[in-house]
């Protein structure tokens, strides 16, 4: 198993310090936000695919700014990096059009 621990993928050990539990709790939590954060990210930019793919373009252009917000907040977060969220922001802005 220790092999699995340099490469992080599967670990066996636990944290044994004090500091290094908190620490353990905090990325645990830190990841459930981010996983939100992200499912959000994908379900407002499916929506929109969804809605285009039906051509209910109108309906589509309604829920761009919701897509903006969910984009830039997981930017923001550091989810996905500022030139990715530019680029899907593009995207979605001229498939709409």
């Amino acid at each position: 198993m220790r092999f699995y621990r340099y490469f992080g993928t599967i670990s066996n050990t636990m944290a044994i310090t004090s500091s290094a539990k908190k620490a353990h709790r905090a990325s645990l939590q830190k990841r459930v936000y981010n996983l939100r954060r992200k499912k959000n990210l994908k379900e407002a930019i499916k929506g929109i695919e969804n809605l285009l793919k039906e051509k209910k373009v109108s309906e589509a252009k309604k829920l761009l700014p919701d897509a903006y917000k969910a984009i830039d907040k997981a930017a923001k977060r550091g989810i996905i990096k500022p030139n990715t969220a530019s680029r899907k922001k593009s995207r979605l802005s001229r498939i709409t059009k």
